[in-house]
């Protein structure tokens, strides 16, 4: 149980000293490895699922990530116009979605796909580009745009 708690803290530690990184120099999501390491460092240890997105400038600069959805140990509540407007408040160029299966199982839903198929539509409406769209499992991390669903 104490190790528990111990790996807990230094995981809230390399949060933080990653976050403070992040605000010094911005960092670029340039490639699938830098989003897969950034989003299990985030969200692979949660308990609920969570939706979290991550807005972009035109060179994937990474502006602001937040949680937009905190759900239960099966699914979150996601809204589109949410998204959209948090979007133009950041004045985003493109965004990265990702949520995480508290089960460990990274294999995305039907529910999950359509959700990802309209958001993809309704963004770029406003000229805002959807880049990829992760699952995060325990240990394991399935991109949608890898797999040809985007």
């Amino acid at each position: 149980m104490q190790d528990k708690v111990r790996e807990k803290r230094i995981i809230n530690m390399a949060l933080q000293l990653l976050e403070k990184q992040i605000k010094v120099r911005p960092y670029s999501f340039t490639s699938s490895t830098q989003t897969r390491d950034y989003l299990r460092l985030q969200l692979e240890r949660l308990e609920k699922e969570v939706f979290m997105v991550l807005y972009l400038d035109n060179q994937h600069r990474l502006i602001s990530s937040d949680i937009t959805a905190i759900g239960t140990i099966s699914e979150a509540s996601v809204y589109p116009r949410e998204i959209v407007k948090e979007s133009l408040t950041f004045n985003a160029a493109a965004v990265i979605l990702a949520h995480n299966h508290p089960s460990g199982v990274a294999e995305p839903s039907q529910a999950d796909r359509a959700l990802t198929n309209k958001l993809k539509e309704i963004l770029s409406l406003v000229e805002i580009k959807l880049l990829d769209h992760f699952v995060v499992g325990h240990g394991e991390l399935v991109s949608f745009a890898e797999r040809g669903w985007l």
